[in-house]
């Protein structure tokens, strides 16, 4: 029986350990896994995102500027507006590589000035497509109708707190 029992403490303990050691799993997000690596996909499944969207997030106003398919990538440019003042620009891109696709990133502030360094852009590897959704590295691109799209991002706000953010767009007109 004592035996028993400390078999029991012993796979409580490992049990325990293994499910609060494991990183936090969001719902509509998912992470790139470098073993399985990124299917193979063309911009042929993104052809519902070029347009003007609209939304709200970061209690401000998004907009988001995507052009159509050409030369093997997209471009987006994404702006942040707060109480009348541009908090933050994105430039994006996805576009076809090694039989699959990448989104490439990277913020400015409102003056224009870069966050990452001049070099440096944020990758997000393609992990899968399945259905109405493209889930790129802990961001997710979701058509929900022909006028509207979810964006699920995981956003890092430092010491350790990630958390996923939701944008909601409507598609609109320049």
């Amino acid at each position: 029986m004592k035996l028993f029992r400390m078999l029991l403490c012993i796979c409580v303990l490992l049990i325990g350990n293994n499910i609060f050691s494991q990183e936090k799993k969001f719902l509509n997000t998912v992470s790139f896994d470098s073993i399985k690596g990124s299917p193979k996909a063309t911009l042929a499944s993104l052809k519902w995102l070029p347009g003007f969207w609209q939304g709200e997030a970061f209690g401000g106003i998004t907009e988001e500027v995507w052009t159509p398919a050409s030369g093997g990538s997209m471009m987006c440019a994404f702006k942040l507006i707060s109480k009348g003042v541009v908090e933050f620009y994105e430039i994006v891109t996805i576009a076809e590589e090694k039989e699959s696709l990448v989104l490439k990133l990277k913020h400015f502030h409102g003056n224009l000035k870069g966050w990452e360094e001049k070099d440096q852009v944020l990758e997000f590897k393609l992990v899968k497509i399945e259905g109405n959704k493209v889930f790129f590295d802990d961001l997710t691109y979701e058509k929900v109708s022909d006028n509207e799209m979810n964006a699920f991002v995981v956003v890092d706000f430092g010491n350790g707190k990630k958390e996923e953010v939701k944008f909601n767009f409507r598609r609109g007109r320049l």
